[in-house]
């Protein structure tokens, strides 16, 4: 199932950047006491009670006519509360109701979508008073918080996670193998999934940005179910003309996370690019099972190095990308294709591995003879054993008597052994390291 995403919306500096960063723990948001600092929409995850969910922080939205950027802000939250299951509307308590407020009521309104007022900048949580005036919005009951300071937002993240809808039993199909592919407008993910199918089931065009959508797509390779997701081009910000196309990225990350697959499609003709590593960055961070799929290698003049070359420029591009593996072809000649759902066949089987725990820190305990950890200071530092709590992707825990002592350059020697001795090829592997409890 979809995570769901929440939008925070309302008029220029009441917080709105200030709370998205709260609700996300770190400063993503640029935050300045100046209106209209925060131009395009923000996303990342979070979660609340268990529940996960994308959240997106807007532009304030103003309504002065004749101003083109205002109306490209306006535009853009817009489409994000579109996009939004549930919209927390950020009010300024301090100011108090304003026409603008009431005309971001008005929109939100006509979205139809359930709305979560925040009361920002309280000072004194006794004083209902100071934030009585915006019930008359018609929208519920404010809740007072301090996005500054972090007070009352667990209240606020309680109502907005209350308009979630149950989580179901079973996804579209849960016995098929979801693939996501993303990349760069023009690269061919339609014509891919069009190759596939053997049937133009998806526009395809020379025009960057032609899919809007992610599109799902069932179908049956060598008695395995796959459903495609094809999704918008993703392109780098400062070549977004459409507002439209921002709306895109959105939904390509909703369908990351829906995916057990992600093919992460490069142009041949034209290598990597930094956008690459950005869409590539999305696919990776979710955790998700990743496949390079070089498209146009028809295109590409080749002699007996050609390849190694290729694999070699992509290695050093996509450096956090070393478990998946590459796969050249040509989505218009269909070469090699298929070959692709063998991969995807494989790279499944390998992110859902699970490892018995004796064999596990048998692995474990030979690696650390062999290299073992450097010294914490008066107390040696010692990792007693590991376990397996996950697959999808492969999460291995290690207890440690002082785990912030592990170095992150022994957890990379320690997964390159997990990956020599297990595999998981085209799946990331996440190491965490906690307290062991009781005596050494």
């Amino acid at each position: 199932m979809a995570k769901p995403v929440v939008a925070v919306v309302g008029r220029p500096n009441v917080g709105k950047s200030t709370l998205f960063n709260h609700l996300i723990g770190k400063r993503k948001a640029i935050v300045e006491d100046v209106p209209g600092v925060t131009r395009d929409r923000l996303y990342d995850n979070t979660d609340w009670a268990g529940r996960e969910f994308i959240i997106i922080d807007t532009g304030g939205i103003r309504f002065e006519e004749g101003d083109i950027f205002a109306r490209e802000v306006k535009l853009q939250a817009e489409l994000a509360i579109d996009e939004a299951d549930v919209i927390i509307f950020v009010l300024d308590a301090r100011q108090g109701l304003s026409p603008e407020d009431e005309q971001v009521a008005d929109i939100l309104r006509r979205s139809g979508k359930p709305v979560v007022l925040a009361a920002n900048k309280v000072e004194n949580f006794d004083r209902q008073l100071d934030y009585y005036e915006f019930y008359n919005l018609g929208l519920g009951e404010p809740i007072p918080v301090s996005a500054m300071h972090g007070l009352n937002t667990n209240e606020l993240l309680d109502q907005v996670i209350a308009h979630f809808a149950l989580p179901k039993d079973y996804e579209e199909d849960d016995n098929a193998i979801k693939i996501a592919i993303i990349g760069r407008p023009n690269v061919g993910k339609s014509s891919l999934v069009n190759a596939f199918l053997g049937e133009q089931r998806v526009i395809v065009s020379d025009i960057p940005g032609t899919t809007r959508d992610a599109i799902d797509t069932p179908f049956r390779y060598n008695n395995t179910d796959y459903i495609l997701i094809d999704t918008a081009g993703i392109r780098r910000k400062s070549r977004i003309k459409e507002a439209t196309e921002k709306y895109s990225v959105i939904r390509a990350l909703k369908s990351i996370e829906r995916a057990d697959v992600v093919l992460i499609m490069l142009d041949a003709t034209e290598g990597v690019s930094e956008q690459d590593q950005r869409i590539a960055g999305y696919a990776h961070e979710a955790g998700k099972a990743n496949i390079i799929v070089v498209n146009k290698w028809d295109l590409v003049e080749k002699d007996g190095h050609t390849m190694n070359k290729f694999d070699k420029d992509i290695r050093e591009d996509l450096k956090f990308l070393a478990y998946a593996p590459i796969m050249y072809v040509s989505a218009l000649t269909k070469k090699r294709i298929f070959k692709v759902l063998e991969l995807v066949d494989f790279v499944v089987e390998q992110h859902n591995r699970r490892i018995n725990t004796a064999e596990l820190n048998r692995v474990v305990n030979e690696a650390m003879m062999l290299n073992p950890l450097p010294g914490g200071g008066a107390k040696k530092v010692k990792i007693y054993y590991a376990t397996q709590v996950r697959t999808a992707p492969p999460t291995f825990v290690f207890f440690a008597n002082q785990p912030d002592a592990v170095h992150f350059s022994y957890l990379r020697y320690l997964e390159n052994v997990l990956r020599q001795n297990f595999g998981f090829e085209g799946s990331p592997i996440r190491l965490l390291v906690r307290q062991k409890t009781g005596k050494d």
